[in-house]
C-alpha cells in the first residue's frame, strides 16, 4: 500500500501476487480507510525494521482506541479516573493485545473506532443536542467499517440496534433513533466502495465454501470464564484444527478489577446496581452468549466478539465504581463520603477482598483439578499480591479513587509478562534481507510450492531465517518480486480455486506435481499464463519438465530456483494458432498496478487476435481500443483476455474499474458532500449562538 501511494497509485490490485492480487476485496488491507492508509504511509518512510513497523502501526491504534474508549466514559458522566480504568480494559485487555495487535491487525484497525461510533451514535440519541447530532456517528462508522474486519461491522450494528432499542423503550417514540439511523446510513455511504467490493468478491470465494467445522473452532467454552480473574486458567478450547487443546484464557484477561468491583455492587447495592446497567447488563450477556455460540454465515471464530465483551464489561464495572463509593468526581460527594467514613470504608475494601478471595479459590481449583497449565506461577503469585495492595489502598482516601484502574493496569502488564502474547498464530523468522529480491527476478512470474507455513516454518520449527527463496504467503511484496502465491483468507482470484490454494499460498502437493510435470512444457498451462520461474521447497522432491525447457539457477537449504529458457515472459501475448485467431504485433507495453496500455497492429483479414495478459482475473476489467470499447473475458477466470478485430491498429487500454468501485465511489461522494455540508452549517450556526451568547 505504502508503495502504491509513493508511486501516485491507488492500492486496489497488487501486481505482485495472483491470489492476494485484489487489495480492495481482501477487506482486511483497509484499502478505503483514510486512518490505516495515512499511518502506513508514514510508518513506512520511517527507518524500521519489520517487526517495528507492526509494533507503530499497532500501538498507534491501541492509543486511538484508548482515547475512544475514555471519551465514551466521560460522555457517560463518570470520573476521571474510572473513565482511565474503562481506557485501560477497551484498548489492553487480553483478546486486542494477544490476538489484535499481535496476529490479525484488521481486527484492530476496525475496533479501534467501535468506541468512537458507540460515543457517536449516543450523541446522535441525546435529544438536548441541535438537530444536526446526527453528524456524529458517520465518520467513525466509516473508519469501523474500512478498517478491514466483517465482524466489527456485525458488532456495530448490534451495538447500535442495542441503543435504538432502549431508546425507544425509554422515550416510547420511534423518531428519537432517526438522527442515529441518519448518522449510520451516512457512514456507510462513506465506506460504500469498501463494503461493496466485500460483497462482490466474497461471492464465488473460497471463503463462501467454509467447511463446516470451522465455525466450531475458537469459541469460548463455558468453563473458561474463571480467566476474566486467573487468566492462566487452563482448559480445552477448538482450535484452529478443530481439536480440543490445552489453552490459558489469555484473551479473556481484563485486569482484575472489572469483575469483583461488580460482585461487590451486587451484594452491596444490588437494586441500584440492576438499574443503573440492566440495560448494560443485557448486551453483556448476549456478546457472551454470541462468543460461545457458532456463528452462521461467512464468518467464523465466535470468539472475536470478546474485544467487545471487554469494553461493555469495563463500562459495567466503572458503573459499579460509582456505586461502591471509589467513583468520586463530585466534591459534595467527596464530602458525604467523608461524613460516613466508616461505611464507606467497609464498601471500598469489599471488592479488593472479593479479588482476594476469589484468586484464592482460583488457584487452588487450577491446581488440584488441572486447570494450571504452564503459567500459574508466579503469576498467581503476583496478581494476588496486587488484591492485597488494592485492599491496602483502602485506607488511604487518596489512593482509593485511582487504585482500581492502577491495579488494573498492573495487573494486565504482569499477564503479558508472565504468558506468551502469541496464543495460538504460529510466527515467523523472517529478516530484512527479505526486501532485497535476489536471487530471485523481479521480471519474472514465479509459482513457488512449499509445505504448509503453519507447521514448516513457524519458529519453533525453523528458528533460523526463512523465506529468501521459497517467500511464502504475500512476502513477495517486500522485494515488489511478482508470484502466483500470497496470502488470502478470501481467495477471490480464479487461480486460488484452480491450483487449490490455501490461505497462506501454499499450493496443494498434488496440484503442484502435476502443474510441475504435465503444465510447465511450451504451451502449457503455466506458459499460458505468463509463469517463467519456478520454485520448490526442499520438502518436495518434483522439479519442472520438461527439463530441456527449464534450467536450475539456485538453490540452498530452503529450495531450489527454476527459470524457463530464455528471455521473461511478455506481460501480454497474443496467441495464435488455434485457427482462430491471428497473431498481432504488440509492442511499447506499459504495465501499471491498476492498468495497462500497449500498442497493437492486428493482420488485415478475417480472424481477429486474441491478447493474453498475465496478471489475475477479476471481473471489472475493462478494455478500449482508439477510446472504443472492448469486450475482456476469461478462461476459467485465471487471466483477462481481449479479442481485438481483425486490421485493427492502436493504443489499447486494459483498465480495472469494476462497477463496485464506480457506484460505490459516487454513494461515498455523494455522502462526503452531504456530510460536509452539513457540518458547515452547524459549525456556522454554533458560530452564530456563541456570538449571541457573549453580546447578552
Amino acid at each position: 500500500m505504502a508503495r502504491a501511494w509513493s508511486h501516485g497509485e491507488c492500492p486496489l490490485l497488487s501486481p505482485y501476487s495472483w491470489v492476494c492480487g485484489n487489495l480492495a476485496g481482501e477487506f482486511q488491507y483497509g484499502t478505503f480507510s483514510i486512518f490505516v492508509n495515512a499511518l502506513v504511509v508514514l510508518i513506512w518512510k520511517l527507518p524500521l525494521f519489520f517487526s517495528q513497523q507492526a509494533a507503530a502501526l499497532s500501538i498507534a491504534h491501541i492509543a486511538v482506541l484508548s482515547a475512544g474508549a475514555f471519551l465514551l466514559a466521560r460522555d457517560r458522566k463518570l470520573s476521571l479516573a474510572s473513565s482511565i480504568l474503562v481506557a485501560l480494559i477497551a484498548s489492553l485487555n487480553g483478546w486486542i493485545i494477544c490476538w489484535g495487535a499481535s496476529d490479525w491487525f484488521g481486527a484492530l484497525a476496525a475496533f479501534t473506532w467501535l468506541p468512537w461510533a458507540w460515543w457517536g451514535a449516543e450523541r446522535a440519541l441525546d435529544q438536548t443536542r441541535t438537530l444536526w447530532r446526527f453528524l456524529w456517528p458517520a465518520p467513525f462508522v466509516y473508519l469501523l467499517v474500512t478498517g478491514g474486519f466483517p465482524y466489527t461491522v456485525l458488532m456495530l450494528l448490534l451495538v447500535f440496534a442495542w441503543l435504538a432499542v432502549r431508546d425507544v423503550v425509554s422515550t416510547r417514540e420511534l423518531t428519537t433513533i432517526v438522527p442515529l439511523i441518519v448518522g449510520t446510513a451516512l457512514g456507510f455511504g462513506l465506506a460504500a466502495p469498501a463494503w461493496l467490493a466485500l460483497l462482490d468478491y466474497v461471492h464465488g470465494s473460497a471463503r463462501e465454501t467454509l467447511q463446516p467445522s470451522s465455525h466450531f473452532q475458537w469459541l469460548v467454552p463455558w468453563n473458561a470464564w474463571p480467566a476474566l480473574v486467573l487468566p492462566s486458567w487452563t482448559v480445552n478450547w477448538p482450535d484452529f484444527s478443530s481439536r480440543m487443546a490445552p489453552h490459558a484464557g489469555t484473551e479473556l484477561n481484563c485486569g482484575l478489577v472489572p469483575v469483583p468491583v461488580m460482585l461487590a455492587a451486587l451484594l452491596t447495592k444490588p437494586r441500584a446496581f440492576l438499574r443503573r446497567t440492566k440495560w448494560e447488563l443485557v448486551l453483556l450477556a448476549v456478546v457472551a452468549a454470541l462468543a460461545m455460540i457458532p456463528t452462521a454465515g461467512v464468518f467464523r471464530w465466535s470468539f472475536r466478539w470478546l474485544p467487545l465483551f471487554h469494553l461493555v464489561l469495563a463500562l459495567c464495572a466503572a458503573e459499579a465504581l460509582r456505586l461502591t463509593g471509589r467513583d468520586t468526581e463530585d466534591a459534595k460527594d467527596r464530602e458525604a463520603k467523608a461524613t460516613t467514613n466508616s461505611s464507606v470504608s467497609s464498601v471500598v475494601h469489599l471488592p479488593a477482598g472479593i479479588a482476594l478471595v476469589t484468586g484464592i479459590i482460583l488457584v487452588v481449583a487450577a491446581w488440584m483439578f488441572g486447570f494450571d497449565g504452564q503459567d500459574l506461577f508466579p503469576l498467581s503469585w503476583t496478581l494476588l499480591a496486587l488484591s492485597i495492595a488494592w485492599l491496602l489502598s483502602g485506607y488511604t482516601r487518596r489512593l482509593r479513587e485511582w487504585s482500581p484502574a492502577a491495579i488494573a493496569f498492573l495487573a494486565l502488564l504482569a499477564t503479558y509478562l508472565s504468558i506468551p502474547t502469541n496464543c495460538g498464530v504460529p510466527r515467523y523468522n523472517f529478516a530484512q534481507s527479505l526486501r532485497d529480491p535476489a536471487p530471485l527476478d523481479p521480471q519474472r512470474l514465479y509459482i513457488s510450492f512449499y509445505p504448509e507455513p503453519e507447521h514448516a516454518y513457524r519458529t519453533e520449527a525453523h528458528p533460523q531465517s526463512v523465506g529468501q527463496i521459497v517467500r511464502p504467503g504475500s512476502t513477495p511484496m517486500w522485494a515488489a518480486l511478482r508470484f502466483v502465491n500470497g496470502y488470502s483468507p478470501i481467495r477471490p482470484a480464479g487461480v486460488a480455486r484452480e491450483f487449490a490454494t490455501a490461505i497462506h499460498g501454499e499450493i496443494d502437493p498434488n496440484t503442484g506435481e502435476w502443474l510441475a510435470w504435465s503444465e510447465a512444457h511450451a504451451g502449457g498451462l503455466l506458459e499460458r499464463l505468463g509463469v517463467d520461474g519456478m520454485i520448490v521447497a526442499r520438502e518436495f522432491d518434483f522439479a519442472p519438465l520438461p527439463e530441456s525447457d527449464w534450467r536450475l539457477v539456485f538453490q540452498n537449504a530452503e529450495g531450489r530456483v527454476y527459470h524457463r529458457g530464455g528471455e521473461p515472459l511478455a506481460r501480454v501475448r497474443s496467441v495464435g494458432g488455434d485457427g482462430k485467431h491471428v497473431v498481432a504485433q504488440v509492442v511499447n507495453i506499459d504495465d501499471q498496478r491498476n492498468s495497462l496500455q500497449l500498442h497493437v497492429d492486428v493482420p488485415p483479414g478475417h480472424e481477429p487476435a486474441l491478447l493474453a495478459f498475465a496478471r489475475p482475473y477479476f471481473s471489472g476489467y475493462r478494455a478500449t481500443l482508439n477510446g472504443r470499447e472492448l469486450p475482456v473475458t476469461t478462461a476459467r477466470n485465471l487471466t483477462p483476455l481481449v479479442e481485438v478485430p481483425a486490421g485493427s491498429r492502436g493504443r489499447l487500454t486494459l483498465s480495472y474499474r469494476p462497477a463496485w468501485l464506480i457506484y460505490g465511489g459516487a454513494i461515498a461522494a455523494i455522502s462526503g458532500f452531504f456530510w460536509i455540508a452539513c457540518a458547515t452549517f452547524a459549525t456556522l450556526a454554533m458560530c452564530g449562538r456563541m456570538r449571541e451568547r457573549y453580546a447578552s
